[in-house]
């Protein structure tokens, strides 16, 4: 971690941690790139049991410095700017992770609760630095993360396997169409649930949408020639990568003014 990362995460660490209410603070790995990385970003969850600040006044405890914050609807997540450095701080009770893993470990009958957000929250509770804890929560809580059993794994493959044979289905539509529309986001999620479903073979929760590739490459379970067919998949020209990030960046700028 570089010195001005972990100057921050001290900072807002000692902050958050005097609210009585948090019971447990973790850094997310998209705090470890350099800070000049574009998909570098300083994500600190703050898992609390009971009240916390009113956004205003969390802002305004979090420093002179802070620009452009702003909160979601129900607070649970803050974001802003300390110079160029950009900072998501993200609420999550503790009651409700209970209840979620309490589903995945117990009560399979609600598994319908979780198919459809995925495993991405169980990733960042069991792979995230702590930096604070005022109890063992948090190791309870990983403890349990370890020992889901074969039909948790059963039920989220059965899920995502669907929708990857749903979305490759559409593929062939937009093939047979000639639909350029259709035929890219039939491939956006094709591909993601491909590597959701290896993830769950594997019994591997999945990680952040950037680490997909790296991640699902490293999997001890893979069909034969995964990585080659897997490329070819996603075989794109690096110019054609810009123009049509300058041609998105193009559309989105309108769409705003409007």
């Amino acid at each position: 971690m570089k010195y001005k990362t972990k100057q921050l995460v001290e900072r807002f660490t000692e902050i958050i941690s005097a609210w009585k209410g948090v019971e447990c603070v973790t850094l997310n790995e998209a705090a470890l790139a350099d800070i000049f990385d574009p998909y570098f970003a300083l994500i600190l969850d703050v898992f609390y049991s009971d009240s916390i600040p009113e956004a205003e006044e969390r802002c305004r405890m979090y420093g002179d410095d802070v620009a452009a914050f702003e909160s979601s609807g129900q607070s649970e997540k803050d974001r802003f700017l300390i110079g160029d450095v950009p900072v998501r701080l993200e609420f999550k009770k503790t009651d409700k992770i209970n209840e979620l893993v309490f589903i995945a470990c117990s009560n399979h009958d609600s598994l319908w609760l979780i198919k459809d957000s995925g495993t991405y929250g169980f990733y960042r509770l069991a792979n995230c630095d702590i930096v604070f804890s005022r109890s063992n929560w948090i190791h309870g809580i990983r403890k349990k993360l370890d020992n889901i059993d074969d039909k948790f794994w059963i039920e989220m493959r059965g899920a995502v396997q669907s929708k990857m044979e749903h979305f490759l289905s559409d593929l062939g539509a937009a093939c047979f169409q000639g639909d350029k529309f259709h035929y890219l986001i039939a491939s956006a999620g094709f591909i993601k649930n491909v590597c959701l479903t290896l993830f769950c073979i594997n019994k591997r929760f999945e990680p952040s949408h950037r680490a997909y590739f790296n991640q699902v490459h490293e999997l001890p379970v893979l069909p034969d020639s995964f990585a080659a067919e897997f490329q070819t998949f996603l075989n794109i020209s690096p110019a054609e990568f810009e123009s049509r990030f300058n041609l998105g960046k193009l559309i989105a700028q309108k769409i705003v003014t409007l």
